[in-house]
């Protein structure tokens, strides 16, 4: 299938005016200029995108989707595990719910494919996954990658959830102790392992070290095959999580960087990379009150690495690229913000092989953009079961018109195409009776 007569914006090295797109078995076959088609007659199959630009499909790299589903309170919760402070076994796949309709959302808003995990209850939480927002009924079908890292939380939420449950980690100290103290007995299980591979066959075999779930599951990021995210809002916070990252020498990502901004110079020094986000947010808790939406900007300016995030449902996931634009609106370079949501993203998160941007060999994730096109936005366009949006009214230009998620159309024209789950959501009575 070729997209052609469109206004490719590839996020890699060259973009093309009047360009075209062929997909292949769901990954991109060429790119390439218009005049490289020399007798080109197009198929029913092919798209005319005259008048149009394509993307790469959006990339979001901090998201919950899946785990906190509208509408169900305590049935469609699954976030969050708060009886332990240390569960770095935990995995994301098993808590994702991929018939949540946000995924739907998602592909609304050219959102193709998201980082997602648990949430920020524990010092460790689990292991976080990639996977795509359209695709099979059954999860294991969309991943991108399992796992791509292991969620660490910092400041104010570990606090808030064990404060009254008579147990650590209460003070930030008691925080970074939990996570030190695990990290230790992950480095030496790992080095009783190596021991103990080492010898094996040899007249000095010893035993294999006890089966330990929390310790095997940080040996991805102590043998650096995938990053700590470290979820931190308030700068001293940040410091922390960069001081226990050189303490054990492992990789790491700043989820939210809140107070980034304040702290860029020291960041550089230190090659951090940071997810911001969510950019639309209130200043709902204490480690927000420095929340501003240029911190990416000043983020991206001082050379730190940086990407836009949803952190959904925290902010709806089809604000992704409204994110982008209120990160321009605080000083962000335009073009930066489309990277921040494309290659950026996947970039830091260890997916850029398969998505982020339009080359030969990628994923066939594309959206096809109407710069001219005019949109309200209402609560009914935005499909959430929220029965308001506080974006009502505000009018916009240019809206995705289609996207393409591993070369299948799954929205166009406002309509999801992609498959759907079964079944109907029914609320019980008032009354509690079944």
């Amino acid at each position: 299938m070729y997209i052609y007569n469109a206004n490719v914006i590839t996020m890699a090295d060259k973009n093309y005016e009047n360009g075209f797109i062929l997909i292949e078995n769901d990954k991109i076959k060429a790119v390439g200029d218009m005049s490289q088609l020399k007798d080109f007659s197009p198929s029913d199959s092919d798209i005319d995108a005259k008048g149009r630009t394509a993307y790469p499909g959006f990339v979001d790299a901090h998201t919950h989707i899946g785990a906190w589903e509208d509408g169900l309170a305590f049935e469609g919760d699954d976030g969050n595990e708060d009886t332990d402070p240390s569960t770095p076994n935990l995995r994301a796949i098993d808590m994702i719910n991929p018939l949540d309709h946000c995924f739907e959302e998602a592909a609304q808003a050219g959102v193709t494919s998201v980082v997602c995990g648990m949430g920020s209850a524990n010092p460790i939480g689990g292991t976080f996954l990639a996977m795509k927002t359209a695709g099979s009924k059954r999860i294991d079908k969309r991943i991108i990658k399992n796992p791509v890292a292991v969620k660490f939380a910092l400041g104010e939420n570990p606090k808030n959830v064990y404060k009254d449950k008579d147990t650590a980690p209460v003070p930030r100290m008691a925080t970074a102790a939990i996570i030190r103290e695990q990290l230790f007995k992950a480095r030496r299980y790992l080095d009783d392992m190596i021991d103990y591979e080492s010898s094996a066959g040899t007249d000095d075999e010893g035993d294999r070290p006890e089966y330990d779930a929390k310790c095997e599951a940080l040996m991805p990021l102590l043998k650096h095959e995938i990053p700590a995210h470290f979820h931190a809002h308030r700068a001293d916070d940040i410091f922390t999580a960069i001081r226990l990252a050189k303490e054990f020498d492992i990789d790491y990502v700043i989820i939210h960087a809140t107070e980034g901004h304040l702290i860029a110079d020291e960041l550089l020094e230190d090659n951090a990379r940071t997810i911001v986000g969510p950019v639309i947010s209130e200043r709902c808790k204490p480690e927000l009150r420095n929340h501003t939406i240029e911190t990416a900007g000043i983020l991206n300016k001082a050379g730190v690495p940086m990407c836009i995030c949803t952190d959904h449902p925290v902010v709806p996931e089809q604000y992704l690229p409204l994110s982008a634009g209120l990160a321009v609106r605080g000083g962000l370079d335009r073009n930066e913000a489309l990277k921040a949501i494309t290659i950026y993203p996947a970039q830091i998160t260890g997916i850029a092989d398969r998505v982020g941007s339009i080359e030969v060999g990628k994923d066939a994730d594309i959206v096809i953009y109407n710069p001219t096109k005019d949109f309200t936005i209402t609560n009914d366009k935005m499909h959430s079961d929220c029965d308001h949006t506080i974006w009502e009214g505000i009018k916009v230009k240019g809206y995705p018109e289609a996207t393409y998620s591993r070369g299948k159309l799954v929205f166009k024209d406002g309509e999801f195409l992609g498959e759907r789950g079964w079944g109907k959501f029914i609320k019980r009575s008032s009354s509690g009776n079944l």
